[in-house]
């Protein structure tokens, strides 16, 4: 099961995500997810389990958690959707709508 963390501690590391949930059974990955430009944390992360039983007591024990001075957002994680949608862009530039001109 893959599970959604957040609300996380800009110090944590993969290694204390890993370790917290591993109080719960066996974890196949611990992601903290990362700025690429500074490498600081963006606040949450996915820790993968095998066992959905597992995987569901540390989801009831850890969410409200406080961890580092916060306190954690743990849920299952959902599958990603596609949301771009390029009818729905506005190019609105301060005075009204950007209308591409036709050649």
């Amino acid at each position: 099961m893959n599970i959604y963390v957040s609300n996380l501690s800009d110090k944590i590391k993969e290694e204390n995500l890993r370790q917290i949930f591993e109080e719960f059974g066996q974890v196949n990955s611990a992601n903290v997810i990362t700025d690429k430009y500074t490498g600081y944390s963006k606040g949450f992360g996915f820790v993968e389990m095998n066992d959905s039983t597992e995987a569901n007591t540390a989801i009831e024990e850890l969410n409200g958690a406080d961890f580092l001075g916060k306190k954690l957002v743990v849920n299952e994680a959902k599958p990603r959707t596609n949301t771009n949608n390029n009818k729905s862009r506005n190019f609105s530039r301060g005075g009204g709508d950007y209308k591409r001109k036709s050649y």
